[in-house]
């Protein structure tokens, strides 16, 4: 893999708007890639939104961390597991799992590339420095420096 410069910072302008999308009534629309993670802040206690893009597999749902097991969000889970998810109109409580398998993380990242091929192969491109379609190898080779998190939904809310 090539090293590549991603500025991660930008990310937070564009979380700002996934943030503001959901608030102005807009989630049902945006939810169809994006979800609304809350955590606990592992030091401060606080609720912290991060919006992420995920995929529905079965009843769960699994979230990248390209940041890997430094993004906060994941250090956050690591230290308290119990989450709340928005995802469109939908609002529920979960147990959410942290997984560094490298097997696991190509399964669903060829997931992923199924799914979205335009969108995964310009992340692969431009954040990871990998071809738009990369190998199983060049997959479990990112792994390596990447996690997933898997949500189990546990407690559905009315709106």
């Amino acid at each position: 893999m090539k090293p590549v410069s991603f500025d991660w910072a930008k990310m937070k302008n564009i979380q700002k708007i996934h943030r503001v999308l959901y608030a102005i009534g807009l989630g049902p629309l945006v939810g169809r890639v994006i979800l609304l993670l809350t955590t606990t802040g592992r030091r401060s206690g606080k609720k912290r939104v991060t919006p992420l893009q995920y995929e529905r597999i079965g009843e769960d749902y699994y979230v990248g961390a390209a940041r890997g097991l430094k993004a906060d969000w994941v250090r956050n889970i690591q230290s308290n597991p119990q989450v709340e998810i928005r995802v469109g109109a939908k609002r529920f409580e979960g147990r959410a799992e942290v997984v560094t398998d490298v097997s696991k993380f190509a399964d669903f990242m060829e997931v992923r590339l199924e799914r979205h091929p335009h969108m995964i192969g310009f992340i692969m491109e431009k954040a990871h420095g990998l071809p738009r379609r990369p190998s199983r190898e060049q997959l479990e080779d990112l792994a390596k420096s990447e996690v997933f998190v898997i949500v189990h939904p546990t407690k559905f809310s009315e709106n």
